[in-house]
């Protein structure tokens, strides 16, 4: 299977992809950096912070290419929702990202995709970029790709997990706290933890997201 959805996925995924943008554009004043440094072939694994629901989507603005993301296995099972996701190779896994849930991410890579992820397991309580779940280390250990660290900013006010309904910030109007930006950081090259341990390893894929996040908010419309 190639990096791409199939026929009904490209055109769900273009359509949400283009009407996302305008959406975002206007809506939060979205801005967006680091463009060029998602590798364009060959698998990738993206980390990003995760600050509300309408992240995944805000990731995909900021790729060049489809991104395959991780769905709770449970969205599946919505008859109205489950063919739309399979369209766009979603990769079910249960939520403590267990074992099936990190082969499914290797098969996904092993496949050419550029697979979302986000380590810190939930949507933030505070806006703070938050330790990464230990399990994630064991697919860190296991992949043979680059690692690209994402920055979110903005989206905990724009629409926190605390919130019924989403902020605006509209482009055309004063700015306000919920203006959104992301900030796509350089590849990690993964050689880089194979000797490293568990602990270091967290840590470091942790600041990067932190760095990334601190760009993401100095890019922010104010």
């Amino acid at each position: 299977m190639a990096d791409r959805p199939n026929l009904v996925g490209r055109m769900w995924y273009d359509t949400v992809f283009w009407s996302s943008f305008t959406l975002f554009t206007f809506g939060f004043s979205i801005r967006r950096s680091g463009w060029n440094n998602m590798p364009r072939r060959g698998p990738v694994l993206v980390l990003a912070n995760h600050q509300s629901m309408l992240d995944p989507v805000m990731v995909g603005l900021s790729s060049p290419r489809y991104l395959s993301y991780l769905a709770r296995k449970t969205l599946f099972e919505q008859r109205g929702l489950a063919p739309l996701i399979r369209s766009l190779n979603a990769i079910p896994i249960d939520r403590g990202m267990g074992k099936d849930g990190i082969q499914a991410v290797l098969d996904a890579l092993g496949q050419g995709q550029a697979v979302l992820m986000f380590p810190e397991g939930e949507r933030t309580h505070d806006g703070a970029v938050h330790p990464l779940k230990p399990g994630v280390s064991l697919l860190i250990k296991r992949v043979n790709c680059p690692i690209v660290p994402v920055g979110i900013a903005g989206a905990f006010a724009a629409w926190s997990r605390f919130m019924k309904w989403p902020k605006l910030s509209p482009l055309l109007l004063p700015p306000e706290e919920s203006t959104i930006a992301i900030s796509v950081g350089e590849p990690i090259d993964p050689s880089r933890y194979k000797s490293m341990k568990r602990e270091a390893m967290l840590e470091d894929l942790h600041q990067a997201l932190i760095a990334q996040h601190a760009d993401a908010v100095r890019r922010r419309r104010k």
